[in-house]
């Protein structure tokens, strides 16, 4: 398999060029040359299946013999050491619980994958290999965790000085060894174009060897479209329609479902949810991309003012709009609105879910209102307790921390405080690396 750049699709390179560089040289983002359909033996028989054999056919399905089956078999019993289970909150509404893992929230599914393949191929170079991320929240969180002591690599996690909760900053703050945290006085846009910016700039490719673990990353998207068929597996005899509704900021997680429904899963619609930052619910009502700076809101992951994976979603529908629209449907929602869905789905079905999931939860329920015959999936991509205080002012009542978060809770946050000027940044990286 072969993977293209979105500025130029002559530009082709292996899987390992892909994962390993992150990022094209002109700047765009890899995308797979072909996306097989699966076989319809694999559809009929998937709810026999189990998640990680699951997970190793879908892999193979978009890798093929760029890896060996027995290290993508290793690489798979890694990553899927945890479940998603699909739970029933309301009558043919289901949420996809994706933060059973490590660090509590869906990207440990993206994180231990890219950690798993970048482990195998950092055997074959002679540098270390630094990982740059940007986060809003939770990538850090699992980036920091997966890469943990991972030899060969280290990793360097931007995010927004005062905007990611308490808990998601212990998860990558306290860790230490090959894991160092810079506090961004900015957006999480600006540590998104800091990122990008180091890409680009020739000194540093020539001096240190630098990819990404964001969702630019095609090795990101490539476990996340796992979970959307382990969901529709656990729907078992569903006759209706369906329709995921992905809470979204970067769009990573909507464009892996994108991917799973090329493959061949029968997934009818989705539905883009988003808080106030709404550029592609905005895209889908006026056809007009706008970028624009972020809004802080309670639901930070998705605080997100130019999502790159944008450019993604249009590859897979060639561009054309008419065909993109009719397949995804935006929505947008206030805090407020967000905090009510949380008082009021714990109150009347005793489910608590964080403030993304609440978004996603939304987002269904507006669907639904001008599409009851479909059976309604959306995703609760982080642990409520990773916001317990934002949950537990909404829901007026107490929430129980799991133990292993609060283990992160007793560390000690180490960070290195910076601005948003990539000059200070560029100095900055190479003295990181020792």
């Amino acid at each position: 398999m072969k993977y293209y750049s979105t500025h130029d699709k002559n530009h082709r390179v292996s899987l390992q060029q892909a994962v390993v560089h992150g990022l094209a040289p002109d700047n765009g983002l890899y995308m797979p040359e072909s996306i097989p359909k699966l076989s319809d033996r694999f559809f009929k028989t998937l709810p026999d299946k189990n998640f990680k054999e699951i997970s190793l056919e879908v892999a193979k399905n978009l890798i093929g013999n760029d890896i060996p089956e027995v290290e993508l078999q290793r690489i798979i019993d890694h990553t899927i050491q945890f479940d998603a289970p699909l739970v029933e909150v309301e009558s043919n509404i289901f949420s996809l619980e994706l933060f059973h893992g490590p660090t509590l929230a869906f990207k440990d599914f993206g994180a231990r994958f890219l950690s798993g393949l970048l482990g195998y191929f950092a055997k074959q170079q002679s540098k270390e290999i630094t990982i740059l991320v940007a986060t809003s929240g939770d990538t850090g969180s699992a980036v920091a965790n997966a890469f943990f002591n991972v030899a060969g690599t280290r990793v360097i996690v931007l995010y927004p000085s005062g905007k990611v909760s308490e808990a998601q900053e212990k998860q990558f703050t306290t860790l230490g060894g090959n894991i160092t945290a810079l506090e961004v006085s900015g957006t999480f846009d600006d540590c998104q174009r800091l990122v990008k910016q180091a890409f680009l700039d020739r000194e540093l490719k020539k001096s240190l060897f630098l990819t990404s673990a964001n969702s630019i990353n095609i090795a990101r998207l490539i476990p996340q479209s796992f979970y959307y068929f382990g969901a529709y597996a656990q729907l078992k005899q569903n006759d209706k329609p369906v329709v995921v509704c992905v809470p979204s900021g970067n769009f990573g997680n909507l464009t892996a479902g994108l991917m799973a429904k090329k493959m061949g899963l029968p997934i009818d619609a989705f539905v883009a949810a988003t808080n106030a930052n709404d550029i592609v619910p905005e895209y889908l009502r006026t056809q007009q991309f706008k970028v624009r700076a972020s809004k802080q809101t309670i639901s930070n992951a998705m605080d997100v003012g130019n999502p790159s994976n944008f450019v993604r979603m249009l590859e897979l529908f060639g561009n054309d709009f008419q065909k993109l629209s009719a397949q995804i449907f935006g929505s947008t929602f206030s805090d407020e609105a967000t905090k009510e869905a949380m008082r009021l789905v714990d109150s009347n079905s005793n489910y608590i879910m964080d403030p993304h999931g609440a978004v996603g939860y939304l987002g269904l329920k507006e669907f639904l209102k001008t599409h009851s015959d479909f059976t309604g999936i959306f995703l609760e991509t982080a642990h409520p307790a990773k916001f317990a205080d934002v949950v537990e002012d909404a829901i007026q009542k107490q929430i129980e921390i799991p133990d292993r978060l609060k283990e992160f809770m007793k560390g000690e946050k180490k960070s290195i405080l910076i601005s948003t000027d990539f000059d200070e940044f560029r100095l900055l990286l190479p003295t990181l690396i020792t």
